[in-house]
């Protein structure tokens, strides 16, 4: 017998009339928007299925907008995004896409640039109840939720950076309690993405970072936790 949680019968809290097309929109975007390194100055969404289809009527451009600003799912400024957007100077689009059907139906690509000028590539997909995980990011399918505290490390696919990166984390006493890697292809760009129990501290980042075939790390916190 599968465990139904008391969220999954009510729903989660939030602004909007849709758990899949609102909130799990504005969560998808508010994750994607914590990683890049610098803020964000251009958003283009690719919307897929019936995201493209009802994203209008559902609130779910708002929500996305939102999102990328750093609104939580129950935030009240996500029905005014589009003016604290324009007023912020940020430049925003959104553009559906309904050749492509091999995809979850409520799947979304967010494309953002930084205003140092680099660019971010990260699709998500709301599973329903407000609940979602991200599956690519740039050209890299990946998989992970959000729920925990998550190190997303960009490296070289090379030995021995691995070990460097459980290294760095047992000695700061960091527990694990996922860990996976993604890759391009052998000796090419590769994505590990750790996910901790406990919230992780910047300096972990930092210290990972120290390694010649580590591009970047992105340390990305549940939206109710803090940065130590």
């Amino acid at each position: 017998m599968s465990f139904i949680s008391v969220f999954d019968v009510l729903g989660p809290n939030m602004i909007g009339p849709s758990s899949s097309h609102t909130a799990g929109a504005a969560a998808i975007a508010l994750l994607a928007g914590k990683m890049p390194n610098a803020a964000i100055k251009k958003v283009d969404f690719i919307l897929y299925g019936s995201f493209a289809r009802t994203y209008k009527g559902h609130g779910t451009d708002r929500a996305l907008l939102g999102g990328i600003m750093g609104f939580s799912t129950d935030d009240r400024r996500i029905p005014h995004s589009f003016s604290i957007a324009d007023e912020r100077g940020l430049v925003y689009s959104f553009t559906t896409n309904t050749t492509e059907t091999e995809v979850h139906p409520n799947t979304v690509d967010i494309h953002m640039t930084d205003e140092s000028g680099q660019k971010l590539m990260v699709r998500g997909e709301s599973v329903g109840g407000g609940k979602i995980r991200i599956t690519r990011i740039n050209e890299v399918e990946v998989d992970f939720t959000g729920e925990y505290s998550t190190l997303i490390v960009v490296q070289q696919d090379k030995p021995g950076v691995i070990a460097h990166i459980t290294n760095c984390l047992s000695e700061m006493n960091v527990n694990i309690a996922y860990m996976k890697l993604y890759r391009e292809e052998k000796g090419c760009t590769a994505y590990s993405i750790v996910e901790s129990d406990g919230i992780l501290p910047q300096t972990a980042a930092d210290r990972i970072k120290t390694n010649p075939y580590v591009h970047d790390v992105m340390l990305v916190l549940p939206s109710k936790k803090g940065v130590i």
